[in-house]
């Protein structure tokens, strides 16, 4: 790859290193220059730019980041689309981050313009959770590396995998003194069943004996007889010795004491072990509480079959200070995905949780340059326009789609019948696309991250094209508006994040949303899609039969 100042005249084609600020907008790092950039770049009255060209044997950013990323995607994960030069990791189960260090470490050794950052090990993630992003620092790399990095991901352990929790149903033995209320007995059940749910486990047989050895390990066999497991064992007073009440009653119950006790604060004051294959685990006095402790770590592992001995639960002390880590997430406090908990606190590619999309479909317009007949309606491969425009949506990773339907309404939703999408009708669709805008942005969900505006006649856009518009948007890193390209043009859709839904509320008149895209163009991500297909919408018939063509129809 040469990276140097080139004279405009020798320009075309390369890679722009820097933004650049246009009258006719900013030109973006990372966009290939075509014939048309040079002109606008010229008229800025520039005679030189910073770029990068490949050279034979270069592996442009995005696919050597896709190659590396798919390479390094274990057994529960999958590899998203690449963007700039970055492509992640996602869990697609709820379970543990597995994570080879050694092997990470070899890969990020290999050249300097390539990097792989992944969460901690065994940090508990949800299905669509980042685990790793593979970014390639420079504009390409050598050949060579990338397929080193290939061979080295393809050739031993998996750099990265989610070991996912098993479904259980789990016992618990909650033992009372005297002075035992009722109040905390029901605290303490409800804390462990919402631990148990939040794994993907459930809670079966719970007793409430006295606090005895002879009791409780009574108790512990008929559960595991009945194939409770684990065993979770809530003790009245916190368990201070192995010749306390409830390691003795494991003991008298003809099972083991794996450990007493772990340096993970809070939850010091634990017990694992062991009766036959039966895992039973004296919780500490903190798991009362929704807060993150040590039980998490044990109960955890062993739910998604991870192996937990003696030398496991002394290594825990790194990282094991929990009192001080504000974001981890909590059992009540932070937020479901499937049936696993996630962090609410970050967004954007340091995100703790999946990214939530709602797309909006625009299938209001009145199709006068259609003719007399409804261009959402025309058959295009055997269905209309419109549904196969909505089924690409659907396909994708949006988490839900609104249809705003205007003209011929009935007709449209005719059309839908059976997907899973809702309708908003929208009264003022002679207004123009703004009006339809507002009608859908009006009945979006609180809470998302992001929101996708697509037209009802653009049959050639495919899920994974949205897709790559997902993966790019990253507000916090200036990617607020995310927009694809093919030649250096913008077509549609185009994705907005969530903070500027109220802007996109105030548009009026037919121009859609370019206005917002005008007022945030610093935050417009482009992504380069490689196909015509993103200005191909159907107003004409000859639009129709282009398209149809297009698509080998």
């Amino acid at each position: 790859m040469k990276f140097a100042t080139f004279p405009l005249a020798d320009a075309e084609g390369a890679i722009l290193a820097h933004s650049v600020a246009t009258p006719k907008g900013t030109l973006k790092k990372g966009r290939a220059l075509s014939a048309a950039d040079i002109a606008r770049l010229a008229a800025t009255g520039l005679t030189h730019v910073v770029a990068a060209r490949l050279e034979p044997g270069d592996v442009g950013e995005d696919e050597a980041a896709s190659r590396v990323a798919r390479a390094a995607a274990g057994p529960g994960t999958h590899a998203a689309a690449p963007f700039t030069g970055r492509a992640n990791l996602f869990a697609s189960t709820a379970g543990l981050a597995v994570i080879d260090a050694a092997t990470l470490a070899r890969i990020n050794a290999l050249d300097e313009g390539l990097t792989v950052a992944t969460l901690p090990q065994l940090e508990r993630v949800a299905p669509g959770q980042m685990i790793a992003t593979v970014k390639v620092i420079t504009f390409a790399l050598p050949e060579p590396i990338v397929a080193k990095a290939v061979e080295i991901l393809e050739g031993g352990v998996p750099l990265a995998s989610v070991r996912a929790f098993g479904p259980r149903s789990a016992g618990l033995v909650l033992t009372r003194m005297s002075a035992t209320k009722a109040s905390v007995l029901a605290k303490r059940r409800t804390a462990i069943e919402d631990r148990l749910k939040a794994l993907g486990a459930s809670l079966g047989q719970v007793e409430t004996v006295a606090h005895e050895a002879a009791a409780v390990a009574g108790t512990i066999q008929r559960m595991q007889a009945a194939g409770a497991d684990p065993i979770i064992v809530f003790s009245a007073s916190a368990i201070v010795d192995r010749g306390d009440v409830i390691p003795a009653a494991l003991v008298e119950a003809g099972g083991e004491i794996v450990r007493l006790g772990m340096p993970v604060d809070p939850g010091n004051l634990m017990l694992l072990g062991r009766l036959g294959a039966t895992d039973v685990i004296g919780a500490p006095s903190c798991a009362a509480s929704p807060k993150l402790n040590g039980f998490d770590w044990i109960l955890e592992r062993r739910l998604a079959g991870l192996e937990v001995g003696p030398h496991d639960v002394a290594s825990m002390g790194l990282g094991g200070l929990l009192k001080e880590i504000s974001t981890r997430p909590q059992p009540r406090e932070g937020k479901l995905a499937g049936d696993a908990l996630i962090d609410d606190d970050m967004t954007g590619d340091g995100s703790r949780h999946r990214l939530k999309v709602a797309a909006l479909v625009l299938a209001a317009g009145r199709s006068t340059r259609f003719g007399p007949s409804n261009k959402l309606l025309a058959d295009f491969g055997g269905e209309p326009v419109v549904r196969r425009t909505v089924k690409a949506v659907l396909g994708s990773g949006v988490s839900s789609v609104i249809v705003v339907t205007g003209h011929m309404a009935a007709e449209v939703r005719t059309a839908l019948e059976g997907l899973a999408v809702s309708f908003v009708p929208n009264p003022d669709y002679r207004d123009g696309l703004s009006a339809s805008l507002k009608a859908g942005l009006a009945a979006l969900p609180r809470g998302l991250d992001g929101v996708l505006v697509a037209l009802g006649d653009m049959p050639g856009v495919s899920s994974s094209d949205i897709d790559r518009l997902i993966s790019g948007l990253a507000p916090k890193e200036g990617r607020a508006i995310v927009v694809p390209t093919c030649g250096g043009k913008r077509g549609n859709p185009v994705l907005f994040a969530g903070h500027l839904v109220s802007e996109l509320a105030e548009v009026e008149g037919d121009v859609g949303a370019k206005p917002v895209i005008a007022r945030h163009g610093d935050e417009v991500a482009e992504v380069d899609i490689g196909s015509p297909r993103i200005f191909a919408d159907v107003d004409t018939p000859e639009a129709l039969e282009r398209a149809r063509h297009e698509d080998g129809l």
